[in-house]
């Protein structure tokens, strides 16, 4: 199965769900579409992997948490290497590693190789940990022989390598390999690549182990002009990583973050507090913050976002807070980045605040201006 001639990344996709639900190649969960799928034969095509020299010789292999990958973490666990899996969608971290209970058994050992075993028997990796990966095991939508990859479309596989490159889990020289059917090794236009999208190095299937010798780069560290601010809010590990990225003169620009003019200041009347009688409106309530929340851990993480207020109203023990902002512009892109933000447990709500009066803000207190680049973050 090829496909056809001026396709998209999308239309590739869609051929390769549709032919193998057509063709009943698929597996449980089912429909396939929109998802690293599952197949027939996966446990068969895994087989392969312990074999690999690279196996072999790997002491800490990160797998991907999609199912056709199960048995790739069960061989993981089986030969007592370090099993590292990424967190869902990134939420909460980079890594689990998974751990097993002593002397577990193989039955076991499979059960922590599911995704139920996954969340039951992990530990979260921290950024501080300095974890070396020789290993990369990753899902896939379709590949080619020449190693050029494409995943679901959501953008995560090639997001976690590169946060692996930024804290210098990975190097160029990091072999990477994927668990498809042979129905998903297609020819994939070269111009279709883009300098972000993860490669790999070897594909293995139910019938075949293909060694790509792909020489095109691999993505050198995270792509800061394609993270959008909503992202980075959902995402507290990749705030930790561009405040990091930030401290060393990169270039951390987002895509919907316009830079500052150097040495942009702001007036006197910008950081004016705001009228003592209402919440003006360009301010921004941010409610459901957590019990334990702290004003500097808000500050510190609205910073790493790019949305630092002119002024900031807490309200702790209402569990929100008011972020005052120059305009109305500027309170709309703030809302626009903080959708999804985490802070602790706790998924934030965000509105642009209606007009209150002075006594609608009883026991809150006005904090200090943030400057326009704070050098600190909340952590991950």
């Amino acid at each position: 199965m090829e496909p056809r001639a001026g396709v998209s990344k999308q239309d590739i996709r869609e051929q390769i769900w549709d032919y193998m639900e057509s063709q009943n190649l698929a597996d449980f969960p089912r429909p396939v579409h929109h998802r690293i799928p599952n197949f027939k034969g996966a446990s068969r095509a895994a087989e392969h992997f312990p074999r690999l020299q690279a196996f072999k010789m790997a002491r800490t292999i990160k797998v991907n948490p999609d199912a056709p990958q199960k048995n790739a973490r069960f061989f993981v666990l089986e030969s007592k290497k370090t099993l590292l899996v990424p967190t869902p969608r990134l939420r909460t971290g980079l890594f689990n590693k998974i751990t097993p209970p002593p002397g577990a058994t193989k039955d076991i050992l499979r059960k922590c190789a599911t995704s139920q075993g996954v969340r039951n028997y992990s530990t979260p990796v921290g950024l501080d940990s300095k974890v070396l990966v020789d290993l990369v095991v990753v899902g896939s939508v379709a590949v080619s022989e020449k190693g050029w990859r494409i995943g679901k479309g959501e953008g995560y596989a090639d997001l976690e390598y590169a946060m692996m490159v930024s804290m210098g889990a990975v190097s160029q020289g990091t072999p990477v390999v994927t668990i498809v059917h042979d129905c998903q090794v297609v020819d994939i236009p070269e111009a279709l690549l883009e300098d972000h999208d993860l490669t790999v190095d070897y594909i293995l299937t139910p019938t075949r182990v293909i060694t790509t010798g792909c020489e095109r780069p691999k993505p050198a560290g995270i792509a800061w002009s394609k993270i959008s601010c909503e992202m980075l809010g959902k995402m507290p590990v990749l705030r930790s990583l561009r405040h990091q990225e930030e401290q060393a003169g990169k270039d951390v620009t987002l895509r919907d973050r316009p830079r500052s003019p150097p040495g942009a200041t702001r007036s006197p009347r910008d950081l004016a507090p705001p009228e003592l009688g209402s919440v003006p409106l360009s301010s921004v309530q941010i409610g459901n913050l957590p019990r334990d929340a702290r004003v500097s851990e808000l500050k510190r993480a609205l910073s790493a976002l790019g949305v630092a207020p002119s002024r900031l109203t807490w309200q702790g023990p209402q569990h929100r807070a008011f972020l005052h902002y120059r305009d109305p512009a500027e309170a709309q892109q703030a809302i626009a980045c903080l959708q999804g933000f985490r802070l602790g447990a706790n998924t934030v709500r965000v509105v642009l605040a209606r007009q209150q009066r002075a006594s609608d803000l009883v026991g809150s207190h006005t904090a200090e201006p943030l400057p326009d680049h704070q050098p600190t973050i909340a952590g991950p």
